[in-house]
């Protein structure tokens, strides 16, 4: 351990040189998490000049998605191989590259291919900015490290959609992927000028490689993360190939837990996982996930298809709530340092987070406006500030050594993981929800109701006002009701999602009371020792 300290110490940055990594690692976070949602508002523009389906150009989305999620479990393991620096200055330069290409594609499938790319390098970004930047502080500081890295982690999807928005109505979607090129090549010569690597151990020799853990890995990841984007478009279980990819994807789970408990070299610790806190830490950033992303993906999709709001205002619906995040990262982290129980914190946060879902679940009309919705989203903003960093600080508080780096590979994929459960379960029950409310208000919407007989006259009236026959006026008039009923419906699904997520979150609350009291500041400059 003395050696582990010594090296922790060389690793350790004062002054300039510490705002120039810090400065570089948020930035390499901010750019592969925005990327995630920066596409989501400019699918459309792609699907018309690259002559795409809908479900084909949803795959810009989901080869992205998948890549990041596969590699982020290998990143502790990959940056022994080449050197901590070498490899995040790779992942860089790869995720620079492709972006170049991601905006000069010629038809869907090379931007899927380039996307697929981009995803690998960006997914390394991740758990390397975040060990990086920790490494930089001081012991005493490192909460605050943690909280600086949460910011970027945190803001990052929120500021996607209406820096999309913004540059596809000023520009053209290749953009949206060119911007990523200045701050990548500043991004790595920052990298290679001011990074220091820790020293490692030997290296593996490439007959000891773990390709079946990789090839395992993949196959369940990617698998799983092609039902979650396709399920519900394709009909789940209803479609052959949904069907396939779940049975590949459980089989692969399984050799792959296999191959990693019995292989010498594993390309995921899976012992890690023996720890409580850990065990329940991921969990909990799974839920995490899970409402970051899900509210990130429901509350825009609700302002635009029920009150009519042009992407780019959708958007910026949730720039107040990221602030207010923003805001509360360097205070939680003076708390963590203060030796503030993050148990409390957590449970707090929860259960902001829950008000925030009830609150929504009560203002949630046909005409709901902005300002209804601000008060709740800065409840969301405090609630994920009082999770992210108290969630991963206790998550890894009892791990040591270089289990501490391959904990925080858990935690950053079970993250990205809950946001894609949450966004697959969210559009099914959307769906299933709107059928279901749809019968209901039918049913008490019955044509011979005087109420229902009242309305359809005033609505062939003023049909027939506009020049219409009685036909036409009446079909319209009845077209008309049908859509405000669908509508109401709709509303009506958005409500239980936001009531089930609340609940979700309140449920979590019992479960902080099995953390155990850590050592309180991660060491994360032993993850890779």
């Amino acid at each position: 351990m003395a050696g582990a300290a010594t090296v922790s110490e060389d690793l350790v940055e004062y002054g300039f040189r510490r705002v120039i990594i810090t400065i570089t690692a948020v930035l390499c976070a901010l750019l592969e998490i925005v990327d995630t949602t920066i596409v989501n508002v400019a699918l459309n523009e792609m699907r018309g000049s690259l002559g795409a389906t809908l479900t084909d150009v949803a795959w810009v989305i989901t080869a992205y998605a998948i890549a990041n999620v596969i590699v982020i479990p290998m990143t502790s393991w990959l940056s022994q191989q080449f050197g901590r620096r070498n490899y995040f200055a790779a992942s860089i330069i790869i995720f620079t590259v492709s972006s170049f290409l991601c905006g000069n594609a010629t038809n869907i499938w090379e931007l899927v291919i380039f996307r697929f790319i981009q995803g690998m390098g960006g997914g390394a970004l991740l758990v390397t900015a975040q060990t990086i930047i920790t490494e930089s502080y001081p012991a005493e500081k490192r909460g605050m490290a943690q909280a600086i890295y949460g910011m970027g982690v945190i803001v990052g999807p929120t500021l996607g959609p209406p820096l999309g928005g913004w540059i596809v109505d000023n520009w053209s979607w290749p953009y949206i992927f060119y911007i990523n090129i200045p701050l990548g090549i500043i991004a790595t010569m920052f990298t290679l000028m001011y990074v220091k690597s820790p020293k490692y151990g030997e290296k593996l020799k490439a007959n000891q490689v773990d390709w079946w853990g990789i090839v395992f890995l993949a196959g369940f990841i990617g698998s799983l993360q092609f039902v979650l984007e396709h399920g519900q478009q394709d009909d789940w279980f209803e479609d052959h190939l949904i069907i396939a990819l779940s049975v590949v994807s459980l089989f692969s789970l399984v050799a792959f837990i296999w191959r990693e408990l019995v292989y010498e070299h594993p390309i995921v610790n899976l012992q890690v996982l023996k720890d409580t806190n850990l065990r329940i830490g991921t969990i909990l950033c799974f839920i995490m996930g899970f409402g970051l992303y899900g509210t990130t993906f429901v509350i825009p999709i609700y302002t635009q298809q029920i009150l009519g709001w042009p992407a780019l205002d959708a958007g910026l619906l949730l720039i107040p709530s990221s602030l207010m995040t923003a805001f509360m990262m360097p205070i939680i982290g003076q708390m963590i340092q203060r030796g503030i129980p993050q148990t409390y914190m957590v449970a707090v946060g929860f259960l902001i987070f829950f008000v925030f879902t009830f609150w929504m679940y009560n203002i949630m009309t046909p005409d709901t406006g902005s300002e209804h919705m601000f008060w709740p989203l800065i409840m969301r903003g405090m609630g994920l500030g009082l999770l992210f960093v108290p969630i991963t600080t206790m998550a890894l508080s009892t791990l040591k050594g270089k289990s501490i780096g391959e904990g925080a590979a858990f935690t950053g994929m079970m993250r990205q993981l809950g946001g894609s459960f949450g966004i697959a379960i969210i559009s099914t029950f959307i769906t299933r929800f709107t059928q279901s409310h749809r019968v209901t208000l039918v049913n008490h919407e019955q044509v011979t109701d005087y109420a229902v007989q009242q309305r359809v006259q005033q609505l062939t009236a003023g049909f027939m006002s506009k020049g219409y026959s009685l036909t036409e006026a009446t079909a319209k008039a009845y077209k008309a009701m049908e859509g405000a009923v669908i509508k109401q419906a709709t509303v009506l699904s958005y409500m239980d999602i936001f009531l089930y997520l609340g609940i979700l979150f309140l449920i979590c609350i019992p479960f902080i009371l099995l953390i155990k009291r850590g050592k309180g500041k991660v060491d994360m400059s032993e993850a890779m020792h």
